[in-house]
């Protein structure tokens, strides 16, 4: 005998709007499956991006607490979305980004017409898509790459959203992924690779275009951003961009003529490089220290900023606590939290580069 799943209702506390979540699925899978487009990044827990207060209603974690949540966090109300299920209906409190729900989510095959080594561990793939498709996607989202076995591996795109018919990765070799293993040592010019995309909510929110931003990145974090500014320069924007890069040495900072190229020919961007090993002679201009350090020593009032950060963990939290005892508020801070993890057929690590 068939046995019927139970479904809840979640209500938007803000909106007139609600969706149905089925039993033994995620608050956020069931409203991405049902075209409402709530706040996330890394799907596994870890990056706090999809948090949202529960007014009425419980919800239940099926396998561990999610790690984004701190105690106070539970005993407060809040809730994991990417984690959480419903145990009754729900009344919630979180923001709905409207400036994807439009933006369709595809599974596409893609030919590799470049591939550059851009440091001795850090690659850019070219892929071309079919001559009948086109991408529409935000800068600063992502694209899961589709291996064998149903296996994922999701990197930021960093080419700019015009560019619709082809899209750049930049991908960071790392001892016992096998795909970027396969990148490095077997992938060939004119292979076949398949991706889903875009995804994410990850991108520059528009609602103050006279407001300065800080874009700070860590290691291949610069891809997504690099993407957001080649996007803002094709449409005109001139919003004051601070853009902080963050790296052990400058070998680590693949790409860096390109943002000094910016800041020489934009007068409203300004770059700087911080590295937290010994550096050379060459790079006395580069702040000693964690990238979010040369962030709070240039700017240490952060209260008319909005920021936004790509990067490992360890970066993205040390900084949204730093830059919050410096003024930031919370709701214009926007980031993208990744981790390596070896390639599991079930994405439940967060994104790397």
């Amino acid at each position: 005998m068939e046995t019927t799943l139970k479904e809840f209702k979640v209500t938007l506390a803000d909106k007139d709007k609600s969706f149905q979540v089925r039993q033994g699925e995620s608050v956020l899978a069931a409203a991405l499956r049902q075209g409402v487009m709530l706040p996330y990044s890394c799907k596994n827990g870890t990056c706090g991006s999809c948090k949202g207060l529960l007014q009425s209603g419980e919800v239940h974690y099926p396998f561990h607490p999610p790690l984004a949540l701190e105690r106070n966090d539970f005993a407060e109300g809040y809730a994991l979305l990417c984690q959480a299920e419903p145990v009754e209906d729900l009344v919630l409190d979180v923001r709905e980004i409207e400036a994807v729900r439009d933006i369709q989510v595809r599974m596409l095959p893609v030919r590799v017409v470049e591939k550059t080594l851009l440091s001795n561990n850090v690659a850019r793939l070219r892929l071309r898509l079919p001559a009948s498709q086109r991408l529409q996607f935000l800068a600063g989202q992502y694209v899961d790459m589709l291996l064998a076995g149903g296996k994922r591996r999701a990197f930021s795109i960093a080419s700019c959203p015009s560019l619709e018919n082809e899209i750049e990765l930049h991908i960071r070799h790392v001892e016992g992924g096998d795909f970027t293993g396969h990148v490095f040592t077997d992938l060939q010019e004119r292979d076949i690779l398949r991706f889903e995309g875009p995804l994410g909510n990850f991108f520059v929110r528009n609602d103050a275009p006279d407001r300065p931003m800080i874009m700070m990145g860590g290691g291949t974090g610069f891809a997504p951003l690099k993407s957001m500014i080649e996007s803002l320069l094709d449409h005109g924007d001139r919003r004051e961009i601070h853009l902080y890069w963050g790296a052990r040495n400058a070998e680590e900072l693949y790409l860096d003529e390109l943002p000094q190229r910016w800041s020489r020919e934009h007068s409203h961007i300004h770059y700087r490089r911080a590295l937290s090993e010994s550096a050379g002679p060459s790079d006395e201009s580069a702040f000693r220290g964690l990238v979010h350090e040369a962030v709070i020593a240039d700017h240490p009032d952060l209260a008319d900023f909005d920021v936004y950060m790509s990067g490992p963990p360890a970066m993205i939290e040390s900084a949204k606590k730093v830059f919050s005892e410096h003024g930031l508020p919370e709701d214009r801070l926007f980031y993208d939290s990744f981790e390596f993890g070896l390639d599991v057929p079930v994405r439940v690590l967060a994104k790397p580069h």
